[in-house]
This record gives structure tokens, C-alpha cells and sequence, in this order.
């Protein structure tokens, strides 16, 4: 039986062939750390459009937490663009919206409509619609606040001068020890019949016809006026301001009652 056995390299062989590795492995080793600095330097550099898309989408994270991941419906108003072409708004509706609503409420009075509409210049957010609105609730909580000597309620809603006369109306009535029994009913009728804007000051008198129950009773209880029984409308003109002078002012909402009249 014939056994062949395996020559073993020699010493010149063996580092022949390990310098032949080497050179291999090392020639694979930097093809590969070029190719990994080639692609880290093209897909790891984070461009201004990168940084963008990221904070976009962080925004919209924040957004689907806040709305409880789109769960609960939550209306957000859109905002008005400074500049790019879009339509600006207010509480939702278009400006030319706005002023289309304005000459439908002044009707056949040319005075009111201008009036709002330099209202509308100075402030682009003014909605005829609302400020009406607005102008009922706080006809009658002030006419609710006056009949309960509610001084603080009315200090917030009244200008300083109003506020003062309103105040002396009733500590007189209280120095007599007569106290108003009253219910407001409602308001039936609420009309813009004046508006302008002096000095960035803009005004809107609004003419109201409410309908109330009221008594006034004397210090033993007995009614001295009024019926505390019969509904009676009132009719009252009211003059509410606001500063829409600049951005800062029109931060601010909030109207003041400044001037009452009785009807003509």
C-alpha cells in the first residue's frame, strides 16, 4: 500500500503566502474604509432641506400629542399669512367676506358701512357679526350688574367715566336703602346705528330694545316702581370703543361701554 505524504512549505513558501495574504486583506481593508468615508460623507451631511423636513415633522409629533393622536376633535382656525398670496381671515372668513357682511348689516345706511369698513383697515380681524355678539352679552350682563350694585363686574366691562356715573347711581340708591328686583327677558332687536374710527380709537353705537321685568323696592320691601309682574321693553343706545391703533392694541379684545343716550 502506497502512502503519499503531504510536503510541508518551507519557510520561503510560508511567508510568501502570508505576505500574499496580507497584502490582500490590507488592500480589502482600505477599499472598504474608502467606500464607508465616500458614503458617510454623501448620506451623513444633513442639508437645510433635511433640517427642515425634521422640524416639520417634530411639529406635526407635538401636534398629534396635543390632539390626543387625532382622537378628539379639535378645530383650529386658520391663520392669516402676511405675505405669499393667501387671502387673509378673520375667525375663519375672508376679508372680502367680512366686508360683504358689513354692507348687508348697514343696509341702506352709508354712514355705518364706512365707518366699519375703516374699522376693517385698522383691524383685520373685526367681524361685524361677532362684535354683536359680543355687544348683547355684555348689554345684559352690565343691565344685570347695575340692578345688583355688582361694582367690580361693571369696573371690567365700563370706561372710567361711565363707570363713575353708574357707581353714583347706585350708592344713591343704596344710601336710600332701595334694592332692584329684576329678570332680563331677552333682547329682541340689536342694531349698529353708528361706527367710526378717530385717532385709532374705533367706535360702534348699537341701538338695543330688550325686554325686562324690574321693581324697585324701598327699605320696608314695598314696590315704589316698576311691576315685579309685567315684562316692559327698553330701548337704550350704547357706544362701546376699542384701540386698534396698533398690533399690540389689538392684541387686546376687549370692548368698553364709553357713552349711553336715551333714544331721540
Amino acid at each position: 500500500m502506497r502512502v503519499t505524504w503531504l510536503k510541508a512549505p518551507s519557510n520561503r513558501e510560508s511567508a510568501s503566502m502570508d505576505g500574499k495574504i496580507d497584502l490582500i486583506t490590507l488592500i480589502a481593508l482600505v477599499v472598504a474604509l474608502v467606500v464607508i468615508l465616500k458614503l458617510r460623507s454623501v448620506l451623513g451631511r444633513r442639508t437645510e432641506d433635511d433640517d427642515a423636513r425634521l422640524e416639520r415633522y417634530k411639529a406635526e409629533k407635538r401636534k398629534a400629542a396635543a390632539n390626543g393622536n387625532g382622537q378628539d376633535k379639535v378645530v383650529t382656525l386658520p391663520q392669516r399669512e402676511t405675505s405669499g398670496g393667501v387671502t387673509p381671515s378673520i375667525g375663519g372668513i375672508a376679508v372680502a367676506e367680512a366686508q360683504a357682511r358689513i354692507r348687508s348689516m348697514a343696509g341702506k345706511n352709508a354712514d355705518v358701512e364706512r365707518g366699519l369698513l375703516d374699522i376693517l383697515k385698522l383691524d383685520s380681524q373685526f367681524d361685524p357679526e361677532h362684535f354683536l355678539t359680543g355687544a348683547k352679552q355684555a348689554y345684559e350682563l352690565i343691565v344685570t350688574a347695575f340692578a345688583e350694585g355688582n361694582r367690580k363686574l361693571l369696573k371690567d366691562l365700563l370706561s372710567r367715566e361711565v363707570f363713575e356715573s353708574f357707581a353714583g347711581a347706585i350708592a344713591d340708591r343704596e344710601s336710600r336703602g332701595e334694592q332692584v328686583d329684576q329678570s332680563f327677558v331677552g333682547i329682541s332687536k340689536a342694531d349698529i346705528v353708528d361706527a367710526e374710527t378717530k385717532e385709532g380709537i374705533a367706535s360702534v353705537t348699537v341701538k338695543f330694545v330688550s325686554q325686562l321685568i324690574t321693581a324697585t323696592r324701598d327699605r320696608a320691601g314695598s314696590v315704589i316702581a316698576g311691576d315685579p309682574q309685567a315684562i316692559h321693553e327698553v330701548t337704550d343706545i350704547w357706544t362701546f370703543c376699542r384701540d386698534v391703533s396698533s398690533s399690540r392694541a389689538r392684541s387686546n379684545p376687549n370692548w368698553r361701554l364709553v357713552a349711553t343716550q336715551a333714544p331721540g
